[in-house]
């Protein structure tokens, strides 16, 4: 069984920025895709960015150009750097990791990020 653990989250004034990052307990496994999700109350859960093992990214229209993903994939290891944050990214964000290109077989336990001021 792998475990997927966040770190990163907290309050941050409108306008600033919060790095998350997120560690399989096993790096012997290979992981195709990583990926963060976020679940804002009463809403459903989004993806908000991934990446693949070759680096490919894709973004939530909301985030492009704001937030950036990054891996190391020799730790199993990811990264989602959050600039110019805005009231509306508050919600409980997911790490995601998957063995396939299309879907994600784990998932962190979540961390809160607050943008208030």
């Amino acid at each position: 069984q792998v475990q997927l653990v966040e770190s990163g989250g907290g309050l941050v004034q409108p306008g600033g920025s919060l790095r998350l990052s997120c560690a399989a307990s096993r790096s012997s496994i290979s992981f195709n895709t990583m990926g963060w999700y976020r679940q804002a109350p009463g809403k459903e859960r989004e993806l908000v960015a991934g990446i693949l093992s070759g680096g490919s990214t894709k973004y939530a229209d909301s985030v492009k150009g704001r937030f950036t993903i990054s891996r190391v994939s020799a730790k199993n290891t990811v990264y989602l750097q959050m600039n110019s944050l805005k009231p509306e990214d508050t919600a409980v964000y997911y790490c995601a990791a998957g063995y396939g290109y299309s879907s994600f077989d784990y998932w962190g336990q979540g961390t809160q990020v607050t943008v208030s001021s």
